[in-house]
Parts: C-alpha cells; sequence; structure tokens
C-alpha cells in the first residue's frame, strides 16, 4: 500500500514537473543579438518610466494575456541620398550618396526608437531619413562654394554628420556611415574647372605617348636593323657551308673523270719517254751512219778549199811582189834616163792619149750598140750577164759558209742533194733582182 502510494507521488510530481517546465518554456522569450525585446503590461522588473520593459541579449518570462512583447530591429538600415541643392555661387547641384544608421545599443536610444519606429515598415523609415538628410544637405551646401565641394567632401560629410546627428539622436538613431558618392554637376560648371587641367593632362599624355611611340619605333627599327643583320649573316654562312657542299659533291663528281685523265697523262708521258728515247736511238744511228762521214767530206772539203785558198792568197802575194819590184826598178831606171827621156815620155804620153781617145770612142761606140741591143733584145743581154757572173754569184753566196765548222748532214745523199738544191735556190732566187737591178743599170 505504501509502496503504490509512493509510486503514484512520484509520476504525479513527474508530471507536475514536466508540466511546469511546457508552461514556463512557452512563457519565456529569448532576445537575439540582433534584437530588442519590448515587453508592455504588467509593470514589474526593470520597466522604464513609460511603463514597458526591454530586453536586449537575455530572456525573459511574458505572462500570456497580461503582457504583450515585441521586437525592435537592431541591425543596420540604408538610405540613399539624391539631393537637389545650390551652392553658395548659384551653381545647382545634385548630392548623390547613402547613409547607413542603425538603432543605438543603449536603453534610451531603443526606448526612443521604439516609440518611434515599433510597428513602422522600414521603407518608412527610410524616407523619414532622407528628408532630415535633405534639409541639412542644402543648408550646408548654401554655405559653401563650388571649389571647396569638390576639394573636400570630408568636411561636407562631417558637417553634414555633426548636424543631423542630434536628430539622430532624439530619434534614438545612430549615423554608423555617411558616404557622400557623386556629385552631379547639370551646369558643367566641374568640367569648365577641370578643362585647363585636362588639357594640360591630355597634352603630357600625348607627349608621352609620342616619345613611347618614338622609343618604340626606334626599338623595332634597331630590332628589324638587328634581325636583317641577322638574317644577312645566317644567308652569309649558309651560302658558305653550301658553296663549300658544293665544291665537295664537284670535287667527288670529278674525282673519276680526273682519275681517268691523270691516268691518260701517265700514259701519255710514258709514250713521250718512249719516242724521246727512239729519237735519241735515231740521233745515235744518225750520228753514226750520217754525221761522222759527213764531217769527214766536210773536213776534207774544208781542207782542199783552204789549201787553194792559201796558195791562191800565195800568189797574188807574190804577184803583188813582182809587180813592185817591178815598178820601183822602172822608178829607179826613170829617174836615171828621166831627162832622157823626156821627149819619149811625151811623145809615148800623146801616143797614149790618142790611144785612150781612140779607147774610150771605141768604147762609146760599143756601150752605144749595146743600148740599142739591150732596147731591142734586154732580156736576152741580161741574161747573158749574168751567165757570165754564175761562178762569182755562187762563189759569193758560199762566203757564208766560210767560218762554219762543222755540217751535220741528216738523211745522207739526199740531204746533201737538198743543201746543194738550196744553194741552187738561193742562187735562182735571187737572179729577179739581180735582172731589175741590171735593166735599171742599162737604162742609166
Amino acid at each position: 500500500m505504501d509502496t503504490s502510494f509512493l509510486l503514484s507521488t512520484g509520476v504525479v510530481a513527474a508530471v507536475a514537473v514536466i508540466v511546469l517546465f511546457v508552461v514556463v518554456r512557452s512563457m519565456w522569450r529569448v532576445a537575439e543579438p540582433n534584437q530588442a525585446l519590448v515587453i508592455s503590461g504588467l509593470r514589474y522588473g526593470t520597466s522604464d518610466e513609460m511603463g514597458f520593459k526591454v530586453v536586449c541579449g537575455s530572456g525573459t518570462l511574458v505572462m500570456p494575456g497580461l503582457q504583450r512583447v515585441r521586437t525592435l530591429d537592431l541591425s543596420l538600415h540604408e538610405a540613399p541620398l539624391a539631393v537637389d541643392c545650390v551652392t553658395q555661387q548659384g551653381i545647382k547641384v545634385q548630392i548623390q550618396g547613402v547613409v547607413i544608421y542603425k538603432v543605438g545599443d543603449d536603453r534610451s536610444s531603443i526606448s526612443n526608437a521604439a516609440r518611434r519606429f515599433l510597428d513602422a515598415k522600414p521603407e518608412d523609415m527610410s524616407r523619414n531619413i532622407q528628408n532630415l538628410f535633405d534639409g541639412h544637405l542644402r543648408s550646408i551646401i548654401g554655405g559653401i562654394t563650388m571649389e571647396d565641394l569638390i576639394r573636400d567632401r570630408e568636411k561636407l560629410t562631417g558637417e553634414t554628420r555633426d548636424a543631423a546627428g542630434i536628430d539622430m539622436q532624439k530619434l534614438g538613431l545612430i549615423i554608423d556611415s555617411l558616404q557622400i558618392k557623386d556629385i552631379v554637376d547639370p551646369s558643367h560648371y566641374i568640367d569648365s574647372l577641370a578643362a585647363p587641367h585636362v588639357a594640360e593632362v591630355q597634352k603630357n599624355a600625348r607627349i608621352a605617348q609620342a616619345n613611347a611611340d618614338q622609343a618604340a619605333t626606334r626599338v623595332e627599327q634597331e630590332a628589324a636593323a638587328n634581325k636583317a643583320e641577322y638574317m644577312r649573316d645566317t644567308a652569309t654562312k649558309r651560302a658558305g657551308y653550301q658553296a663549300e657542299i658544293d665544291k665537295a659533291n664537284a670535287i667527288a663528281a670529278q674525282a673519276g673523270p680526273l682519275a681517268d685523265a691523270t691516268a691518260k697523262q701517265d700514259v701519255v708521258k710514258a709514250a713521250t719517254a718512249t719516242a724521246a728515247l727512239e729519237a735519241s736511238q735515231k740521233e745515235q744511228e744518225l750520228q753514226v751512219s750520217v754525221r761522222k762521214p759527213a764531217d769527214a767530206q766536210a773536213y776534207s772539203t774544208r781542207t782542199i778549199a783552204e789549201g787553194n785558198r792559201d796558195a791562191a792568197i800565195a800568189a797574188a802575194t807574190a804577184n803583188a811582189q813582182q809587180i813592185r819590184l817591178n815598178a820601183e826598178a822602172n822608178a829607179d831606171a826613170a829617174r836615171v834616163t828621166g831627162t832622157a827621156d823626156g821627149e819619149a815620155a811625151k811623145a809615148r804620153g800623146e801616143g797614149e792619149a790618142a790611144a785612150i781617145q781612140a779607147k774610150l770612142l771605141a768604147e762609146a761606140a760599143g756601150i752605144d750598140a749595146k743600148g740599142k741591143a739591150l732596147a731591142g733584145n734586154k732580156d736576152a743581154i741580161i741574161a747573158q750577164s749574168i751567165a757570165e757572173n754564175v761562178p762569182q754569184i755562187v762563189r759569193e753566196a758560199s762566203g757564208a759558209f766560210d767560218k762554219v765548222g762543222n755540217i751535220a748532214i741528216l738523211n745522207g745523199a739526199e740531204g746533201v742533194n737538198n743543201i746543194y738544191s738550196g744553194l741552187i735556190g738561193l742562187g735562182l732566187s735571187v737572179l729577179p733582182q739581180i735582172t731589175k737591178l741590171l735593166a735599171k743599170k742599162s737604162e742609166n
């Protein structure tokens, strides 16, 4: 009995605990890191003077039916800005930017934001922020010049943040970031301000580009020249290699004909040597069979001719001596008997003069007759004169051989006949010249 009671009591207690846990769990609310729980209803705990409780980053019990819990988003919000303004100089501009904001993390900011934006839509909240910043931007830009606006955007951002910060704080919001993205200039005042600088920059850019193009062109020309030089050197070397290859091919191609030509040259040299030996042999044979007998015969002829010449010279010398002696004797006799013979000499001189005159007349008549005969039969008389002087002509022609030591006569008797025929032909060859001379002399 007691055991059953205890068991039942334990089961009831367990069920009660479970039910209590489920009830508490259903009443427990936990705030997310980017959320704030705004609990309104019963006043207890840490409720502010406005009568609602704010819970951030923790949990709390919410009495169903007695309390109401809502969430306030603490994450970032973005509101685009596009504000038409007029500067201190009266120049219309449009400021384009963006403001990033959020609910403040302190309890006061959350309370202020909860009172104003707890049930508002995000786009309504962004529109309120845009209207707030439009007014502040127009007021700030109306007091500055376009040049200051362009050159010092950070100043514009700081003044705008300071001016709007007080109003944002009243709303329970803080500015997380404010950026001026662009300044639209419908009157192109900014372009006019930038025109001189743009022109200067463009000029410098064109100069730099021209210098770069010039340098690039110079480098390209140098590269082209180096390439052409390399191609020329390559072509030259290739031509040299090709010439060597062609030369080697030509030498190889000529090796066969060159060997044949060399062999033929060797054959010709051998034949030439054989012919030289045969000619030497024939020369030796001629020395023995022809030259030696011819030399002997020539020596005999020369010896006989020299003997005859010496005899003739001796006879002429003796005759001249005899004449000189006779002349000297006659001269002595004439001196001794000069006076006695004077008259005789005179008579003899007159007789001799008459004889000479008669002889000259006879010779003149003979010459006249010969001239008439020559006019009538010139060829016969010239032939007769030549015939009468042939021995003297032949003797004078043979005088050219007086100083010849030895005469080698080849071909034996035929060679001797050839020499005689040559001498006779030499004599006959000069006959026309002699004939002309004689005819000219006769005409004179």
